[in-house]
């Protein structure tokens, strides 16, 4: 009865042997990939998570003070036109051919 049991014995000690062989050969082709993959991505002139994110808020930024600008403008042009409205009124009363009764007032101009 001692053969067949030292028989299961050596093919257990086989099976364990050849996967611990195969979970070495596994590491080592995962470490030669790794290399290989780090090799091809340092020559694509990658940016780093770091920088990504760097340029990202400073577009974000960019954007958003373009929004207020964008915003100040209009506010702006419209200040320009309601005054500009204002100006062409006082000249249309002003001027010398002008029906209106304030002839011979002086209107400061701004």
């Amino acid at each position: 009865m001692v053969g067949p049991n030292r028989f299961f014995e050596d093919a257990a000690r086989v099976a364990g042997g050849a996967v611990d062989s195969l979970a070495g050969l596994r590491r080592e082709a995962e470490v030669l990939v790794r290399h290989q993959m780090d090799r091809i991505l340092s020559n694509m002139d990658l940016v780093t998570r770091d920088e990504f994110e760097a340029v990202k808020e400073m577009a974000t930024k960019a954007r958003l003070e373009n929004e207020y600008l964008k915003n100040r403008l209009v506010e702006i042009e419209g200040q320009l036109s309601t005054t500009s409205k204002k100006s062409t009124r006082s000249k249309r009363s002003t001027s010398p051919n002008s029906k209106s009764s304030g002839k011979g007032r002086n209107v400061k101009k701004s």
